[in-house]
């Protein structure tokens, strides 16, 4: 009975803590989505669905991600040389953050590239692109799986290379946490529906026109899977930002508009056909 307790203390706190930073994103994105906004709102939104969303896909894949992390973790500690370990412990802890931020994003970019490759993959990817309306809470409306396959990839080269030792000092453990607190909040921003173009910061960091051209359905859909840096597409030949913003977005197939039934389909719970993969490029 205690420790049933303390879960649920620990699981109200989570959900206070979420609520905080919702508050905080809001007063935020809102005011900017209103006063630089790209497109017109849509007349309705589903607001309960996307309240639920966010509160799931915060709490569940780091729920599901525990263990298997922790695992990970000891297993690559007992497997590293020491020395090696010191070395990279021994580095100042803004050096280890960038690396780890490198590091997580080179996973990240494989992981949401395979999304769109892999027909098993993409029926859960597809929750992410059937919106045709993109603003920053779009960034919560994706399955639960999804975000665990891609945090999975980002994260496990981290304890690989060092970089999340638990037991190695300098906020070793805290790393992967770090990493994955940015990662989310930059998320929220590269989604927005803001108009801005941002220069030759562009070529640096994934912003908003880069991501939005991620979400586009026209000839040049499947391009700009970094999450936070566009070199990497670059390298892999998946790059595309021009001067204009995207004509369309979302899927050719149509996704149930239950919420429940989104989520519920790709994992066999609901019979239905999965999602087809997005289609060979068309012409403009």
């Amino acid at each position: 009975m205690t420790h049933a307790i303390q879960i649920g203390e620990a699981l109200l706190v989570s959900v206070a803590r979420l609520a905080i930073w919702l508050i905080l994103l809001t007063i935020v994105f809102v005011p900017l989505e209103r006063w630089f906004a790209l497109h017109a709102a849509p007349a309705k939104r589903p607001i309960l669905a996307d309240l639920g969303l966010y509160f799931l896909n915060s709490l569940l894949p780091a729920a599901l991600l525990a263990v298997p992390m922790a695992v990970v973790g000891a297993i690559a500690e007992r497997l590293t040389p020491l020395a090696y370990l010191a070395t990279i412990n021994g580095l100042p802890f803004a050096l280890r953050l960038l690396l780890g931020l490198i590091v997580a994003e080179v996973g990240t970019y494989w992981a949401h590239r395979w999304t769109h490759v892999s027909p098993f993959l993409w029926q859960f990817h597809a929750v992410h692109h059937a919106p045709r309306h993109i603003d920053w809470m779009i960034n919560v409306r994706a399955h639960p799986f999804d975000i665990v396959f891609t945090r999975l990839c980002g994260l496990v080269p981290l304890y690989i290379l060092g970089l999340g030792s638990v037991h190695g000092g300098n906020q070793g453990h805290l790393l992967p946490v770090y990493v994955t607190l940015f990662g989310t909040v930059w998320a929220f921003f590269i989604h927005a529906n803001i108009g801005w173009r941002l220069g030759i910061l562009e070529r640096l960091v994934a912003t908003p026109a880069f991501h939005h051209w991620h979400h586009t359905n026209d000839a040049h859909r499947d391009k700009n899977f970094a999450a936070l840096l566009p070199l990497l597409d670059r390298i892999f030949g998946t790059y595309h930002l021009p001067a204009e913003w995207p004509p369309c977005y979302g899927i050719d197939a149509k996704l149930p508009e239950s919420t429940a039934h989104q989520l519920l389909e790709p994992l066999g719970l609901i019979k239905a056909p999965p999602p087809a993969l997005p289609a060979e490029p068309r012409p403009s």
